[in-house]
């Protein structure tokens, strides 16, 4: 019989070696809960140790001790006694080691490393790269006869369920590992076989009539297989009978019909506790994206703890599931690819919710596209085939990868990250991608891996713009963001980033230090952002709500303010201080104009669902809505500014370029700023299709972006008004 022990408490810690410092924790532990949130990318990075006692086991004749790590960040040693009895590089997958040479009293070091090296990845990316045994711990006692527990932690049995929908009925095909030749018990949904076990492998094979689906969020069912043998020992693996097919024109399709997948992204991380996470932490997560009425999850960007995969099980969340190969190739680093891939297929193929392996994210972003990285990621892309020939493989693609880049041919499918009217270009220009995406490779499947806006709740605007970090440009972002998808049903998966805020230390922007402020939830998951309930009024179905948004938005300068709200509702009543105001009748998206001239309470009305604010006239900006520093919104011209017979500001770049001398003015503006931004510059300038991107986009947009000031923007448009339009 199996006897699995929790080793989570009893711990000491230490930043300086096995033997001084040392501190009690108990586990999950990091060592970067605080200075990996703070800011300053200066979080301690290096080795630290994890030591306690251990006492000697009862271990049965013949039997084995192991030790089961869920997640240690980043390169492990294990030590025994002062004898050194593993090596793991990889934070995110389980490991196991097996006890030997056990005496009375042992004594259990454990070295974590997260410092920089060349070979482990994730080194460069936007997040904080955690250290410490931030997962369980146990203790794993086997008898001799016992199913496999070494290779890549496995769970010892795989379950493959393939469903024919014409007959109602899945064929499951059960294999498991162990030591011996004797005979395995093995048994699914009532049905049982026993087994020869050749060369330490069984296998069995089973037809499910009348098969319950596993159906995504309408109806995750989810079945059990077990496997046992004569000496007790027991392993057993939950699965689901689905069918997923990816198709160019009709996107993801689950169990025959269209299933388009509409979700987010998540790190597994929150203020506070770092990625030392609990399960009721899990459920917390599971719970608000279930609010949000997603149906599938990128769980980025490496792999994430089992208990979350079965709570995506169980919830019916299609998940894309991935490892932490992202923004930088490393020529040493090929091995740790394929043994991370290795072991996230291996360790989460039973999960019925995972549907594409990532082989890779925005990989090209500091990497050239040559020999070795396509080499690297063919070697990839045939491993989780030959693991796992039921699954397709994907990519996440850096927004500046031309779409004829060979390596858009390896994967089966593809996704591109845009941010589009966030860091660069217009709203528009993210429905014009993928739409002469879709036109020039029709047979090709794309998704849409991350799309977002940094929001920090404290800043708020009536005329909101790109890179104000108010919670009211986010709102508009994703209103268009939104109705983007929702017209491009071919687009397989959809996934917001992000839908928490996380730590990235390195980050200094929006009013806060260390953190990436995209999420619809904040860090500490107390404010759900407007942009939250935007998406709840599209995705959730059986949740009736109201929502007012700017409630955090109190003093307003403005005579007339906008009340927006947003329902999954088609009736919204307004009222203004008890007062019924107007009535409207409409999808997600309900606009009043309402005249404020003191303190007025307002409250939308559905049925028996409200959503009420406050609002406060004042005669002029409250300066805590915006960042420090940041000057308020100017209308920089009218329309009395601007002939539009001649060439702008208001102008595309690319429409200015085609005339001979506006372009010529331009061009040598542009190389004179050019001129002093080297490296950068040169990035860009070598960049095709980051100057397509660029010539998309209005003039004045770029200026803004670039810093200039509104005399320097006024200049630029006053000669450019000079040239009369072809």
């Amino acid at each position: 019989m199996r006897i699995i022990q929790s080793l989570c408490g009893g711990w000491r810690f230490s930043k300086t070696g096995p033997d001084r410092d040392l501190t009690p924790v108990t586990l999950p532990h990091t060592w970067n809960a605080e200075d990996g949130q703070d800011g300053g990318n200066d979080y301690h990075r290096g080795t630290c140790w994890y030591v306690r006692n251990l006492p000697m086991p009862e271990i049965p004749a013949g039997g084995e001790a192991w030790l089961e790590f869920m997640g240690a960040a980043h390169t492990a040693e294990v030590y025994l006694n002062g004898r050194r009895i593993a090596r793991h590089e990889g934070g995110y997958s389980a490991f196991r080691v097996q006890l030997t040479g056990l005496e009375a009293h042992n004594e259990l070091a454990v070295s974590l490393d997260n410092a920089d090296n060349d070979h482990v990845y994730p080194q460069k990316a936007d997040f904080t790269f955690y250290g410490g045994l931030y997962r369980e711990v146990n203790l794993i006692i086997v008898p001799a006869e016992h199913f496999e527990l070494g290779y890549c932690a496995t769970p010892g049995i795989k379950v493959t369920p393939v469903v024919d929908l014409d007959k109602h009925s899945a064929t499951v095909s059960v294999e498991t590992w162990q030591t011996g030749e004797g005979e395995v018990k093995i048994t699914v949904a009532g049905m049982t076989k026993i087994v020869q076990s050749v060369h330490g492998c069984a296998h069995a094979e089973f037809t499910i009539e009348n098969v319950h689906l596993w159906d995504g969020v309408n109806d995750p069912f989810l079945y059990t297989a077990e496997a046992s043998l004569s000496s007790g020992d027991r392993v057993s693996a939950r699965f689901g009978c689905r069918r997923f097919e990816i198709d160019p024109q009709r996107g993801f399709i689950l169990n025959g019909r269209d299933y388009p997948l509409r979700g987010g992204s998540r790190h597994q991380d929150r203020k506070g506790a770092g990625n030392a996470l609990t399960l009721e932490h899990h459920k917390e997560d599971m719970a608000i994206i279930r609010e949000l009425g997603a149906n599938t999850l990128r769980l980025a960007h490496y792999q994430h703890a089992q208990e979350f995969y079965d709570l995506c099980d169980e919830n019916g969340i299609v998940v894309w599931a991935e490892i932490p190969y992202i923004t930088m190739h490393m020529k040493h680093g090929r091995a740790n690819t394929l043994s991370q891939m290795e072991e996230l297929v291996v360790q989460c193929y039973n999960h019925p919710s995972i549907a594409v392996w990532g082989l890779s994210n925005e990989i090209t972003a500091a990497s050239a596209v040559d020999e070795d990285l396509l080499s690297n990621h063919r070697a990839l892309n045939s491993l989780c085939h030959k693991l796992d020939p039921t699954r397709p493989t994907t990519m996440a693609n850096v927004f500046m990868l031309d779409t004829d880049s060979p390596i858009l041919e390896i994967p089966d499918v593809n996704s591109y990250n845009l941010y589009f009217g966030w860091y660069l270009g217009e709203l528009e220009q993210n429905d014009e991608f993928f739409d002469e995406y879709h036109k020039k490779f029709p047979n090709r499947c794309i998704g849409f891996s991350e799309y977002g806006a940094d929001a920090n709740p404290q800043f708020q605007s009536p005329t909101p713009e790109k890179g104000d970090y108010t919670e009211s440009y986010q709102a508009v972002y994703h209103e268009h963001m939104l109705a983007m998808i929702e017209a491009r049903p071919w687009l397989w998966a959809t996934h917001i980033w992000n839908l928490f805020d996380f730590a990235a230390d390195g980050r200094d922007e929006g009013g806060k230090h260390g953190e990436n402020q995209k999420g619809l939830v904040t860090f500490d998951r107390k404010i759900k952002k407007d942009a939250f309930y935007l998406y709840k009024a599209y995705w959730n179905k059986t949740e009736p709500f109201v929502h007012i948004c700017g409630q955090r938005y109190v003093d307003r300068p403005e005579p007339v303010t906008e009340i927006k709200v947003y329902s999954n509702q088609k009736n919204v009543s307004l009222y203004v201080d008890g007062k019924l105001f107007a009535e409207q009748t409409g999808e997600h998206i309900f606009r009043f104009s309402v005249p404020i001239t003191g303190e007025h309470s307002i409250m939308a009305k559905s049925g028996s669902e409200t959503s009420v604010i406050l609002v406060r006239k004042v005669d002029a900006p409250n300066p805590e809505y915006r960042m420090a520093g940041q000057a308020p919104v100017v209308n920089w011209f009218d329309s009395a500014d601007i002939d539009p017979t001649y060439y702008s500001v208001a102008d595309k770049l690319e429409d200015i370029r085609r005339h001979p001398e506006a372009g010529a003015v331009i061009n040598n503006m542009m190389a004179q700023g050019a001129a002093s931004r080297g490296d950068v510059a040169d990035a860009v300038k070598d960049n095709p299709a980051l100057q397509r991107m660029m010539g998309r986009m209005t003039l004045i947009s770029l200026l803004k972006q670039g810093g200039a000031d509104e005399e320097s923007v006024k200049q630029v448009n006053r000669i450019l008004q000079r040239y009369k339009k072809v």
